[in-house]
């Protein structure tokens, strides 16, 4: 019996992103952003995000069934994030994912966003082992997740406290003067500095925080350190070296994201790490991540930039391993969740 054709929908933020999942088999990932948009505020406008998720959804369903020359009739379950994300962005995609599912007669499955980010690397890799680690860092988050089963098992050991990396990365972009997003523009920056040259703080690495936050992440001490570093260099009237403030700054959000990852793995026996989200871009944590997986007999896996950040895939991946284990489809009746937990997988 050929494994159920999944249709996924993404609307955590402003990307809406619809797939068509069959198995671990991507048949097609149609994404719509609304990132120009919101570029000219400085940050993403939920209001401007939900509008242009209205506008966005059946245009980019039927660009998906077009595309894959699929029929909407013969999509077996609809998946859709239920959170965290922003209500309005959420609410757009699960209304349009609870319609298809009553005009279809299908199931519906509201699933985790953050623990799809993880999943979607079965769609290039093929199954995970029967126990990985993933690390899911993005505008909005920093998590830690060891996962037993993709579909049913995943346990959160560790999370951002404060700023997730991505949005570290903004603050700083917005403080040295770059365009926003500012993920992108510090890390070309940062292939042109030494990472050597600044050294600012690794939050929650000293022996008094490893009891309690063993594996928890913090950023705003080292956003504020670089704020102070640059004050200081203005008002002494010296010029500020922006390469080399972009990899130091850089270096020392990698260094804890690698370091206290490596760390978990080796607690929990583990010898496969996914990396995902839309930071996981960052060419500093890859080359990192990949040299210390590398000297700790680690195997790692970070998907395709296309699919680090926000789409469609994503969620039709995790919602077509949650029916092949079985699991009983969501009420028609789920709310959206914007701070939904990370033992939460389907809701």
């Amino acid at each position: 019996m050929a494994d159920p054709l999944v249709l996924g929908i993404e609307t955590s933020c402003d990307e809406t992103g619809v797939a068509l999942v069959r198995g671990n088999d991507l048949l097609v990932d149609a994404v719509a952003s609304s990132m120009e948009e919101h570029a000219r505020y400085g940050g993403i406008i939920p209001e401007v995000a939900s509008r242009a998720h209205l506008e966005a959804m059946i245009p980019t369903i039927q660009k998906a069934l077009g595309e894959a020359d699929v029929d909407l009739s013969e999509v077996d379950a609809i998946a859709v994030t239920a959170g965290p994300g922003l209500v309005g962005p959420l609410t757009i995609g699960a209304s349009a994912a609870k319609a298809l599912s009553i005009g279809l007669n299908k199931p519906l499955y509201g699933v985790n966003h953050v623990i799809g980010h993880a999943c979607v690397d079965q769609l290039v890799d093929g199954p995970l082992p029967e126990r990985a680690m993933a690390l899911v860092v993005s505008g909005g988050h920093s998590s830690l997740l060891l996962v037993d089963d993709i579909a049913t098992d995943v346990t959160e050991l560790g999370s951002t406290l404060d700023d997730a990396a991505g949005e570290a990365f903004d603050k700083v972009g917005r403080l040295l003067g770059l365009p926003y997003p500012g993920g992108p523009h510090i890390d070309r920056l940062a292939r042109e500095g030494d990472p050597t040259a600044i050294r600012f703080p690794r939050g929650l690495t000293a022996a008094k925080d490893q009891a309690k936050h063993a594996y928890d992440f913090s950023f705003s001490g080292l956003k504020t350190a670089v704020a102070r570093w640059v004050e200081a260099r203005t008002d002494a009237g010296q010029e500020i070296p922006v390469h080399d403030v972009a990899a130091s700054f850089a270096e020392a959000v990698a260094d804890v994201l690698t370091a206290k990852t490596i760390a978990a793995c080796h607690k929990h026996g583990v010898d496969t790490l996914v990396v995902g989200g839309g930071f996981s871009a960052n060419s500093q944590l890859r080359e990192m991540a990949a040299k210390r997986c590398a000297e700790a007999g680690i195997d790692l896996r970070i998907p395709p930039i296309r699919y680090c950040t926000d789409n469609g895939a994503m969620i039709a991946a995790l919602g077509s391993a949650v029916v092949r284990a079985g699991v009983a489809p969501s009420n028609l009746d789920i709310p959206v969740d914007s701070s939904m937990p990370l033992t939460t997988i389907t809701v």
